[in-house]
């Protein structure tokens, strides 16, 4: 079939309403009459077969009784996922480089009918030419620190994220799993199970998704060896302080220790036979002890580098052994990027970084250069900020897949951290799953922030035309002053930090100014999102996690306000503290409210502990 036409006419905006963005525009079918579909060639399996019944619910409130015939066939000459679509006046047609491309062009076309449901039953034409930049496409999921996403939530994220195109998922696991070996760990945190992990991995590969094990192997193991039974595998027994607990733990194992590798031995045995997939992540970054306990001598003679790499080689046998292959964490073998060359020949390198001025560019030299498959990993800036920081997301998510593409790297996977507490609603994230799953997808397709935020309204919110510019106001909300904190946004840092002295150094350059600006804004979107009246219940759902979002960092920018005026003060001794105290008291209640709706209970408590402890020293007095 030949799509191009002579004097057909090209119409710009066609790929406007389309998240991702496809490739290349074609020309202008004409128009076309929906119906209920129906596939030629038949397709049973997934994931096209999910991806037609996808369209067909879209389609269904204006089918009518009508029927959309949809043919399709394969290219060989498209490029791998890739497709051509024609919807117009001479019917839909599908020519497809395989089966993952069949399912991404009628993902697609459900886009595109979702996107025209104020047409009626006749909708604009669209045909296109699409394929992926990047072979994987990933997102990262943080369910180790507080918030376990609801075994529905989750299975409604995967058909999200697989309509934008993404085809891995990873689950970050430091003590998430049920391993019966290890309930000491796990007890009380609402972990994954085995039945729900293989049953999560039956679901993303109906999307044509892969589900990736993701399992710390290294640093990151405190929530084990604070218990009795594997302090002694730990680096440093009597603990170190280290930006993941407020006290001091065990946080890494010690290398030298044969204990270590019967210990992930064990725990592998367990956690990867419930997974399809033949990759597997190991962590092994953030070793913040490594040489400050049982390792120091071994360090001393030869070197902190060297005993790391010793582990991850280690490490990767393990998983080797298992038919696996190793991806890891860049950022301890970036530090020394003349050893790269020393890592095993089949290793990934997943390089990391989530500030908008991070140096992709120049670590994913490094990693070309050594030959080493590769990954870059930017991040959805949603964690210590509540309600996300967007500006910091945009950049940072295309600079990372500009780098990417230029450098070979074979994917993208977007990280959704969850520290201090897991405070933002999960909504939060999707202005940075869409940008990082746009640009994964076609590097080149740079929009501005408030187009990705009309396409996550369009494609997530239910097409509201205001719930998605809330949230791209709740993420600008650290705007409205001039601190410019690193990994987090100021308004959660006076909450987050509110037990140390001030002016904090996470907290740099807020002034009263300043905060009372971002008071004012949080408190007119609070507002504003109080007196909107949502069209269905998950849009009303939506309203209350942005509206408690708003007034929390209200809170925090008037904490940070009060702070600022009277700085040798302690918390109970401000003017504001019991209004401020009172206030926050409320938002934990609802805090508690709102989690209970989409995330499992088991991180809840700790969560609030964040939040609660900063009310208890607003009352010390």
């Amino acid at each position: 079939m030949t799509l191009l036409r002579p004097g057909a006419t090209l119409r710009a905006m066609d790929q406007s309403p389309l998240l991702p963005r496809p490739q290349r525009i074609l020309y202008d079918p004409g128009s076309f009459e929906l119906g209920a579909p129906r596939l030629t060639p038949e397709r049973a399996a997934s994931p096209v077969r999910t991806a037609l019944d996808a369209l067909a619910a879209e389609v269904a409130p204006r089918a009518r009784g009508r029927k959309l015939d949809i043919s399709s066939a394969v290219d060989g000459a498209l490029r791998a996922e890739g497709y051509r679509l024609v919807a117009g006046s001479d019917g839909v047609r599908i020519e497809h480089a395989d089966e993952a491309g069949l399912a991404h062009a009628l993902q697609t076309l459900t886009q595109w009918v979702r996107a025209h449901a104020a047409s009626g039953a006749e909708i604009p034409g669209l045909a296109v030419l699409d394929w992926p930049d990047f072979a994987e496409r990933g997102v990262m999921l943080d369910v180790s620190r507080d918030r376990v996403p609801r075994t529905e939530e989750l299975h409604a994220l995967v058909a999200k994220l697989a309509e934008w195109k993404c085809n891995r998922l990873q689950l970050y696991m430091e003590a998430a799993f049920a391993h019966p070996s290890f309930e000491p760990a796990w007890r009380g945190t609402s972990p994954f199970t085995a039945d729900e992990l293989r049953a999560l991995d039956d679901h993303c590969a109906a999307h044509g998704i892969e589900l990736v094990p993701n399992q710390q192997s290294f640093g990151h193991l405190h929530r084990y060896l604070v218990h009795d039974e594997w302090r002694g595998l730990a680096e440093c027994p009597g603990g170190v302080e280290h930006p993941f607990s407020s006290e001091r733990e065990p946080f890494s194992l010690c290398p030298g220790d044969p204990g270590a590798l019967a210990f992930l031995e064990e725990l592998y045995d367990g956690l990867l036979p419930c997974f399809r997939s033949q990759t597997v992540n190991v962590g092994l970054d953030e070793t913040f002890d490594l040489g400050l306990g049982r390792s120091a001598q071994a360090c001393a003679e030869r070197g902190k580098q060297t005993v790391y790499l010793e582990f991850l080689r280690e490490v990767h046998a393990l998983v080797s052994a298992r038919g696996m292959r190793m991806q890891f964490w860049a950022d301890i073998v970036l530090g020394e990027p003349e050893r790269v060359r020393e890592l095993p020949a089949d290793a990934i390198a997943m390089a990391w970084g989530y500030d908008a001025a991070h140096p992709f560019d120049r670590e994913l030299r490094t990693l070309a250069a050594s030959g080493l498959e590769f990954h870059v990993c930017p991040g959805t800036s949603s964690w210590n900020a509540v309600g996300g920081r967007v500006e910091n997301a945009r950049v940072n998510l295309e600079s990372a897949t500009a780098a990417a593409l230029e450098h070979g790297a074979r994917g993208v996977l977007i990280t959704d951290w969850g520290d201090r507490g897991h405070h933002q609603p999960p909504l939060v994230s999707f202005f940075g799953f869409a940008v990082g799953l746009g640009s994964a997808w076609n590097a080149g397709a740079r929009a501005t922030s408030e187009q990705w935020a009309e396409l996550v309204d369009l494609h997530a919110l239910g097409g509201t035309d205001f719930l998605g510019a809330a949230l791209l106001e709740l993420g600008r909300l650290d705007d409205h002053n001039a601190a410019r904190s690193e990994n987090g946004s100021a308004l959660f840092y006076t909450l987050a930090f509110a037990h140390e002295g001030w002016p904090h150094p996470r907290i740099p350059a807020l002034d009263v100014e300043g905060a009372e600006r971002s008071a004012a804004a949080a408190r007119s979107l609070a507002e504003r999102l109080r007196a909107y009246e949502p069209p269905t219940p998950e849009a009303g759902a939506y309203r209350d996690e942005l509206e408690w979002a708003a007034r929390l960092l209200e809170v925090g920018a008037r904490l940070g306000a009060a702070r600022c005026r009277t700085p040798e003060r302690a918390l109970h001794e401000l003017d504001a503290a019991a209004n401020l105290a009172e206030d926050l008291d409320a938002l934990i209640s609802r805090h508690r409210e709102l989690w209970l709706r989409r995330s499992r209970s088991g991180g809840l408590e700790r969560s609030a502990s964040v939040l609660q402890r900063v009310v208890d020293a607003l009352r010390a007095g």
